[in-house]
């Protein structure tokens, strides 16, 4: 597992029984409802944007943003990556994670910080985080918001075959590299409904960059062994009580649509929004959108947290 050197300001850090480190930041009001944001791939907490959680604090929430292992200032796990073939195969290590050990260290967090119950808002891979707490720790979870993600199932959520190509490129060696990758990725993924700021998105790519202690691209590889790992999903989101927002763009080449769908399916009594032009990225232009629907699905439900009954 990697060191740590001195943190960055406004990074915390816990260390985890399991041996993990992982690293967050807490904004607002510890009096206030408690929204956990988890992101996706290869994403660290800042990838969510100053924007994003400024409003969600002005919705009178205190935000939890957090890197997940293998990226940003958490622990890169010392285990291999797997193999290209691995990955194209779907065949993970035998010491491979999975997203049940990602959502132990999001609960790991809040154990921390004493926060008993919160509203989740993942996004992507964290979106699967996301759903896995909810499925397996009902009582700590307010709420749940899946923002484009998807069940596990094989059949759903599949990026299209020009997202796969690209993410078949050779890995960024550079800062440089890694904000021109992330520009040609975002271009693609993104939608075509809402403009996308090349400076800001460089920004964001190159802050990234900056923040991470390993290896950027073995920790993708990881990350994405972790999904592969927990399979279909379908039956344990079946699971969940938690009142839950889907939300999701129709025309997402990195999870399909298709995803969101097959999610929305599984949850009991889960309220579903596609919001049309949105593919696979939050740009700033739709954070009002967003942090307006989270806001609102989390106001709705209150600190009493009203379950689905599944008897």
């Amino acid at each position: 597992m990697s060191e740590h050197p001195p943190l960055p300001d406004n990074d915390q850090q816990v260390q985890l029984l399991s041996g993990i480190r992982i690293c967050f930041r807490h904004y607002g009001k510890a009096t206030d409802p408690a929204i956990l944001l988890i992101a996706g791939l290869g994403e660290d907490l800042t990838f969510w944007g100053d924007t994003f959680v400024d409003t969600l604090t002005g919705h009178g929430f205190q935000v939890v943003a957090m890197d997940n292992r293998d990226v940003g200032q958490s622990t890169f796990v010392s285990t291999p990556a797997p193999s290209i073939w691995r990955q194209a195969l779907a065949v993970p290590r035998e010491d491979a994670y999975s997203l049940a050990d990602m959502a132990q260290d999001a609960i790991g967090v809040l154990d921390h910080l004493g926060i008993d119950r919160v509203h989740l808002v993942g996004r992507s891979m964290g979106g699967m985080i996301a759903q896995t707490i909810a499925a397996s720790q009902p009582a700590r979870v307010l709420s749940l918001t899946s923002i484009y993600s998807t069940t596990g199932a094989k059949k759903v959520g599949q990026p299209a075959l020009s997202s796969i190509v690209r993410l078949l490129a050779p890995p960024a060696r550079s800062r440089t590299a890694a904000v021109r990758a992330h520009l040609r990725i975002t271009a693609h993924i993104a939608g075509r409904g809402y403009p996308i700021d090349d400076s800001h998105e460089a920004a964001i790519a190159a802050r990234g960059w900056d923040r991470c202690l390993g290896d950027q691209a073995a920790g993708v590889a990881r990350q994405i062994q972790a999904i592969q790992r927990s399979g279909d999903r379908t039956a344990q989101l079946h699971r969940i009580t938690a009142p839950t927002l889907v939300l999701n763009g129709d025309r997402d080449l990195m999870v399909a649509p298709s995803g969101g769908t097959a999610t929305v399916a599984a949850i009991p009594a889960a309220q579903h929004v596609v919001i049309p032009g949105m593919g696979h990225h939050i740009p700033e232009a739709l954070v009002p959108t967003i942090t307006e629907y989270i806001a609102q699905h989390a106001q709705r439900v209150g600190a009493g947290g009203t379950h689905v009954s599944l008897s």
